[in-house]
């Protein structure tokens, strides 16, 4: 299982602050991203490709071709902005 995470607008937008999904194989950052996407609304317009959506694997900065694999923390979050 790969722990998800979502973060400040996200979590609004999904109504959930995590969940946990299982795909069939280790996928990158994108697949995972386009999995959900898939599911339909809200996942497709919250995680649309077209928005701009920072990750992390365990904590750290990920790449779109960042790997994840079972056991791993995934989180999606907006970037953050400040003045």
């Amino acid at each position: 299982m790969i722990q998800v995470r979502y973060f400040a607008s996200l979590r609004e937008q999904l109504g959930r602050d995590a969940e946990a999904i299982e795909p069939s194989t280790e996928a990158s950052v994108a697949e995972l991203r386009a999995l959900l996407c898939a599911r339909g609304e809200p996942w497709a317009t919250a995680l649309a490709p077209e928005q701009r959506i920072l990750a992390a694997v365990n904590q750290e900065m990920a790449r779109p071709d960042s790997r994840v694999a079972d056991g791993d923390e995934l989180a999606f979050f907006p970037p953050v902005t400040g003045g």
